[in-house]
């Protein structure tokens, strides 16, 4: 019988794992929705309130996912002496590659979100 201690994953490998679940549900979810709002836009005019309230409620569970990386991260730093360095750096890396593909997507949504087009805003929703 293996015993299996009560811990979780080093911050580390929970840093990596978080970065790329958010890096992943981002290209699959967010862009695809993101590329059919911009110019030349592919979503019917008649379609767009639809497409923008759910843009809206991606953004939210994008911020959600956003908080939830960001606090590996924050784990990572406390736990920064113990561990693999290089682990560290390669975490490190990772949240920075997504950070800022995250920043970049934020940018387009608040544009979107923004437009003139007088459909709803997201205020509360933020990256």
């Amino acid at each position: 019988m293996t015993d299996h201690p009560d811990c979780s994953y080093p911050s580390d490998i929970c840093l990596l794992l978080r970065a790329h679940g958010e890096q992943r549900w981002l290209t699959s979810e967010l862009l695809p929705l993101l590329r059919q709002l911009e110019p030349p836009r592919t979503i019917p005019e008649e379609d767009l309130g639809a497409a923008l309230a759910y843009l809206e409620v991606l953004w939210i569970e994008a911020s959600r996912r956003a908080v939830e990386t960001e606090a590996a991260f924050t784990e990572l730093l406390v736990y920064d002496a113990n561990g693999d360095r290089f682990m560290h750096a390669e975490a490190r890396q990772y949240n920075a590659s997504v950070r800022a593909m995250r920043e970049a997507i934020a940018r387009q949504v608040r544009h979107l979100i923004a437009a003139p087009s007088g459909i709803g805003a997201c205020e509360g929703a933020r990256l």
